[in-house]
């Protein structure tokens, strides 16, 4: 099969998948491979930013990153419910990008958004194979799914040493000022956990775990699927 990129990573919101593996995508990128991101919604229930803001602020950081593209299907925040439609949507960016490998948050977290996204690009991954459906589109069959953690790393099996790339990752969650620091932009805001060193806590968690392995930093991931390797 012919793949267009080689990592599609699918966010419920813009800087999900900056938390989850920005080191990841950036390590890759550098190598010369085509890496892309796809955020389901515009984040338009953010406490802090705007659509606006929060577009800009994507932008920067997938230039920080050198994404092949960046993608929004504009699915209503909070509203991410798992309807034909929405499932639809995301196997339609799934077989115009035809990627090697795919990666989701986590299925276990705290917001139910990033669950949601877990559970819908998981039913896409399938659907997308299936040759008699949305029979306009030719079928894809991603070789793996991949998840990401975005609040914690509970059950990592993978791990990838970021620390060449670390610089990249931090920059890109900088990008995103109205989540992490809006107080910088001279704006009214309100406190959330992204306001209380946010940022910080990623750097120390990525840090802790790229220690399990006498790495700089790590970023970790899972699969329901077994993943391959060569051992030697």
């Amino acid at each position: 099969m012919t793949y267009s990129v080689d990592i599609l990573a699918f966010g419920a919101h813009p800087d999900d998948v900056e938390i989850g593996m920005a080191g990841t995508l950036a390590k890759h990128a550098l190598a010369g491979r085509k890496t892309a991101i796809c955020d389901l919604t515009e984040a338009e229930m953010s406490s802090n930013g705007t659509v606006e803001s929060r577009r800009q602020e994507a932008a920067e950081a997938s230039a920080v990153l050198g994404l092949f593209e960046r993608s929004c299907l504009a699915l209503p925040d909070r509203g991410l419910n798992g309807s034909p439609q929405q499932i639809e949507a995301i196997v339609r960016e799934i077989r115009r990008l035809r990627p090697r490998l795919v990666f989701a948050p986590y299925w276990d977290d705290r917001h139910p958004d990033h669950v949601a996204c877990s559970r819908m690009v998981e039913e896409a991954v399938f659907n997308a194979k299936l040759r008699k459906y949305a029979p306009d589109m030719p079928p894809v069959n991603v070789e793996q799914l991949v998840f990401y953690y975005i609040n914690d790393t509970a059950g990592t099996t993978l791990m990838v040493d970021v620390s060449a790339y670390y610089e990249r990752k931090i920059a890109s969650l900088q990008a995103y000022k109205s989540q992490f620091n809006p107080a910088s932009l001279g704006q009214d805001h309100v406190s959330t956990p992204l306001t209380d060193r946010y940022v910080e806590r990623v750097a120390a968690r990525d840090l802790l775990l790229g220690q399990s392995r006498g790495w700089g930093y790590a970023e970790g991931f899972t699969t329901k699927k077994p993943q391959p390797v060569e051992l030697f």
